[in-house]
C-alpha cells in the first residue's frame, strides 16, 4: 500500500539560497541607477550616446506588406512591384512590416501607408514611418538585415 494522499513535510533549508545582503545590494543598485537616470533627464542634459547625424544620400518611399510566414511584398511609391520575397528571403523585411502594422494599429492610422528608407553618407540605413513617427536605425539588427533594405534602396 502506498501513501500518496498525504503530503510529506519538507523541512526548510538550513540556509538561505540567496543571502539577504545580496538582495539588498541589488535593490540598492537598481534604485541608484533609476535615481541617476531620472536626475539626468530632469536636469535637461544633452544626449551623448546618440549616433551623429550624417547627410542623407539616398531616400526611397515604399509600401511594405509582411506576412506571418516571412514572405514580404514591397511596392514603390507609384505602386509598381519592387520585390516579392518568399518566406526564406523576406523574413526581416516581413518582420519590419508586421512591426509597422502594429504601430499603425496602436496609433489608429491606416495600415497601408508608405514608409521611407533612408541611406546616409556614413553607411547607416534607417526606416521611418511619417504616419506614426516610428523609425528604426537598421544597423542595430545586423549587417545582413540592413543589407536587405540597402538592396531595396538600390533598385
Amino acid at each position: 500500500m502506498t501513501d500518496t494522499a498525504s503530503p510529506r513535510y519538507k523541512a526548510p533549508p538550513d540556509r538561505e539560497l540567496v543571502p539577504r545582503a545580496m538582495v539588498r545590494a541589488m535593490a540598492a543598485l537598481v534604485f541608484s541607477v533609476l535615481a541617476l537616470v531620472s536626475l539626468y533627464v530632469h536636469a535637461g542634459l544633452p544626449l551623448v550616446a546618440t549616433p551623429p547625424e550624417a547627410p542623407v544620400i539616398l531616400e526611397r518611399t515604399v509600401f511594405l506588406k509582411g506576412e506571418m510566414s516571412g514572405a514580404a511584398t514591397v511596392l514603390g511609391a507609384d505602386g509598381t512591384l519592387i520585390g516579392r520575397l518568399p518566406p526564406d528571403k523576406g523574413g526581416f523585411i516581413a518582420g519590419v512590416g508586421r512591426v509597422l502594422d502594429r504601430e499603425r494599429t496602436k496609433h489608429g492610422v491606416p495600415l497601408n501607408g508608405p514608409v521611407t528608407i533612408i541611406g546616409r553618407a556614413d553607411g547607416r540605413v534607417s526606416i521611418h514611418d511619417r504616419s506614426t513617427g516610428w523609425g528604426a536605425d537598421l544597423m542595430g539588427f545586423g549587417q545582413d538585415n540592413a543589407r536587405a533594405f540597402v538592396r531595396l534602396l538600390a533598385q
